[in-house]
C-alpha cells in the first residue's frame, strides 16, 4: 500500500464518474478507464484540496502529496464510509476499522467519558468528531483533514443547506428530473450482476428494487425482508410479498418474533468497535443482513426517503408565513384540500400562537445517571444544547433540513459497514445521493415533497396499486417494548456488573426492564446493559500492530517524521 513518494488509500465508490471524466479533461492526462481511486487522484491533481467539491459518491481516502509534503484526507458528505484516526507523537495512524487502529500499541484504551455519556443519554455522540476512546478521533461527514509537519488542520468543506429553488414550466418535467436522477443513483451503486434489497413494504424500499430490476433484470434481484407475524401488529409481509410478486423477484424473510433481545445468534454479533452498535434487536439485524450477503456482495436500502420528501404541511405553512410568501401558501392549502379531500392539518391558531413565541423542546434524561459523572462530563448542559438545536423555521424546508443536519446519519452507516458486520457485504443507499437530496431540496415542497407525491407519482404503473397508495405508518407496536415485558429477560437486570459502569450509573436508581412503560425510558435502561457488556467484552484488544510492523491492507497508516 506505500508507494515511493505518494500514499494512495482509498475505500470509496465515486458516483457520477462520466461527469467527473468531462470536467477532468484537459486539466490532467487521464488513463482509458480509471478506477475510482486513479480519479480521486486525478481530481487532486487537478483542483488540489478542492477536489472534495467536485467529487459525489461514499469515500474515505488518504493522499500524500510529495511535492508539499502533507497527507490530505476526507470524507464522503453523509459519513456512509467511516474514517478514524490518531496522533501519536509525529505519527498520524487512521484507519477505516476502528478495532484495526486499537490494535496500535500507541494508542490505549483509554475512554472518553464524553462520549460516554452522549452514549447513556442520547444513545449515540453528539461530537461526531469523538470516539468513545480518547486516543481516537473520527472524521465527520463532509470534512477533510490535512497533515504537515505535525500540525493538523480540518475543515469543513460541505455544508447541509436549501439551494435556490427549482421551477419547470410543467408537472410532468418534475417528475422526469425526479426518476432521472433516482435512476442514476441506483444504477451507480451496482456494479455488480446481482444485488439484494432490504425491501420492506413500504414505498422506498420497493421503489429502488423496481429500478434496480429495470437496470439489473427481475432474475438477479433478491428482497430480504424483517416481518412480525405475532408479537406486534405488523404487514410487512403483506405487502412486502405483493412488491415482490409484482416485480417477478424472490424474497425471503427473517421472522423477527423468533429473537430475544440482545439474541446474539452467531458469535460475534455482539462484538462491536462501539457501544452504541450493540443493538438490542441485533439478530434480526444481522440475519436480514446474512440474507443479503448470501445473495451477493452488495445490498441497497430505501433508507432514507423519508426525510427528503415528507415534508410535514404544518411545517411548510409556518415558513411560507414568516416568509410571507402568501401566495405560495394559499397555492399549496389549494392543493392539499384538492387531492386529500381535507383541509391541512396547520392548526392556524395554535401555529399564530407558536410563531410569536420560541417553542422549547425538553430531552429525556435518566435519573441513574451518576451525579459526579454528570457534573464532570456537563452533561446537563449538552442535554439543553441538544434540545435547542433547531433548524430556524423561516427555512424552506425546516423538516428536511433538521434530518439532514441531525447526528444519526454517520453512526447509522458504520453500522451498516463491514467493520460493525463482519460480513463480505457493502450496503449503499440510492436516496442518500448528493444529485438526488439536493433536487429534492431545491422543488418546491408542496406538492411534491408532502406525503412522498413524487415519488408515487414516478412509480405509478411500476408498482401494485396497494403499496404505491399506501399510507405511511410507523410500527403499530415497540417490539423491544414487547419483549422487555416478557419474564424471559429478567437476566437484563441481574447482569454481572463491570466495575467500570459504576462510574457512570448508579445502579441503585436503576427500574428494572419490566417497569420502563414508556420508550425513552426503556432504551435508556437497554443501554446500561449494552455498555456494561461492551465494557466487560471489549476491552483491552489484542496488540498485533506496532511501529515498527509492516502495513497491511486494512489498517491504513503512515508515519511523518
Amino acid at each position: 500500500m506505500f508507494i515511493r513518494g505518494e500514499l494512495r488509500l482509498a475505500n470509496a465508490r465515486i458516483d457520477g464518474r462520466e461527469e467527473l471524466i468531462e470536467k477532468l479533461k484537459g486539466k490532467v492526462a487521464l488513463n482509458q478507464s480509471p478506477t475510482d481511486a486513479e480519479l480521486i487522484l486525478y481530481a487532486y491533481e487537478a483542483w488540489g484540496e478542492d477536489c472534495v467539491k467536485h467529487l459525489i459518491g461514499d469515500f474515505a481516502f488518504a493522499i500524500w502529496d510529495n511535492r508539499s509534503q502533507r497527507l490530505f484526507c476526507a470524507r464522503d458528505h453523509f459519513g456512509v464510509k467511516p474514517f478514524f484516526y490518531s496522533c501519536a507523537g509525529n505519527d498520524f495512524i487512521f484507519s477505516d476499522n476502528l478495532n484495526e487502529l486499537r490494535r496500535d500499541a500507541r494508542v490505549s484504551d483509554a475512554l472518553d467519558e464524553i462520549a460516554i455519556g452522549d452514549y447513556l443519554v442520547f444513545g449515540l455522540n453528539q461530537d461526531l468528531s469523538s470516539t468513545t476512546f480518547k486516543d481516537i478521533r473520527r472524521l465527520p461527514p463532509g470534512h477533510s483533514l490535512t497533515f504537515r509537519e505535525g500540525s493538523m488542520t480540518i475543515r469543513r468543506y460541505w455544508t447541509p443547506a436549501v439551494p435556490n429553488e427549482v421551477h419547470f414550466r410543467d408537472r410532468h418535467s418534475y417528475v422526469e428530473r425526479f426518476l432521472e436522477l433516482l435512476s442514476q443513483a441506483v444504477d451507480d451503486r451496482l456494479r455488480t450482476d446481482r444485488v439484494s434489497v432490504s425491501m420492506s413494504g413500504g414505498l422506498d424500499s420497493t421503489s429502488v428494487a423496481v429500478l434496480a430490476c429495470e437496470c439489473l433484470g427481475s432474475s438477479r434481484v433478491q428482497a430480504c425482508t424483517v416481518v412480525y407475524d405475532h408479537l406486534i401488529p405488523d404487514e410487512e409481509r403483506q405487502y412486502s410479498k405483493a412488491a415482490a410478486e409484482h416485480l417477478g423477484i424472490p424474497i425471503s424473510y427473517v421472522v423477527a418474533d423468533r429473537c430475544s433481545l440482545f439474541d446474539e445468534q452467531v458469535a460475534g454479533d455482539m462484538d462491536q468497535p462501539e457501544p452504541f452498535l450493540l443493538s438490542p434487536l441485533t439478530a434480526q439485524f444481522h440475519n436480514l443482513l446474512r440474507l443479503c450477503a448470501a445473495h451477493g456482495p452488495v445490498a441497497l436500502t430505501g433508507f432514507d426517503g423519508d426525510a427528503f420528501m415528507t415534508e410535514p404541511f404544518s411545517s411548510y405553512f409556518r415558513s411560507s408565513a414568516k416568509s410571507l410568501k402568501l401566495n405560495d401558501l394559499a397555492t399549496a392549502t389549494s392543493w392539499y384540500v384538492w387531492t386529500q379531500r381535507a383541509l391541512p392539518p396547520i392548526g392556524f391558531r395554535t401555529r399564530i400562537k407558536r410563531m410569536l413565541r420560541k417553542e422549547r423542546s425538553d430531552s429525556f434524561f435518566p435519573d441513574w445517571i451518576d451525579k459526579s459523572f454528570a457534573k464532570r462530563t456537563n452533561l446537563d448542559a449538552r442535554v439543553k444544547e441538544s434540545a435547542n438545536d433547531r433548524v430556524h423555521a423561516v427555512e424552506r424546508r425546516p423538516a428536511a433540513l433538521q434530518f439532514l443536519k441531525s447526528k444519526v446519519w454517520a453512526p447509522l452507516f458504520e453500522g451498516y459497514d463491514s467493520g460493525a458486520t463482519k460480513l463480505d457485504l457493502e450496503l449503499r443507499h440510492p436516496f442518500m445521493d448528493l444529485r438526488l437530496v439536493e433536487y429534492l431540496l431545491a422543488i418546491p415542497a408542496v406538492p411534491w415533497c408532502v406525503n412522498k407525491h413524487i415519488l408515487r407519482v414516478a412509480m405509478k404503473d411500476r408498482l401494485p396499486a396497494a403499496v404505491l397508495n399506501r399510507p405511511k405508518t410507523p410500527l403499530a407496536g415497540n417490539p423491544a417494548l414487547q419483549l422487555a415485558r416478557h419474564a424471559s429477560v429478567r437476566w437484563l437486570d441481574s447482569f454481572e456488573v463491570n466495575p467500570q459502569l459504576r462510574d457512570f450509573v448508579d445502579l441503585n436508581l436503576r427500574r428494572s426492564i419490566a417497569d420502563e412503560q414508556t420508550p425513552d425510558g426503556l432504551w435508556a435502561s437497554l443501554r446500561v446493559f449494552a455498555l456494561n457488556y461492551w465494557l466487560t467484552n471489549s476491552q483491552p484488544i489484542d496488540r498485533r500492530i506496532t511501529a515498527n510492523k509492516n502495513r497491511d491492507s486494512v489498517l491504513w497508516k503512515t508515519s511523518i517524521a
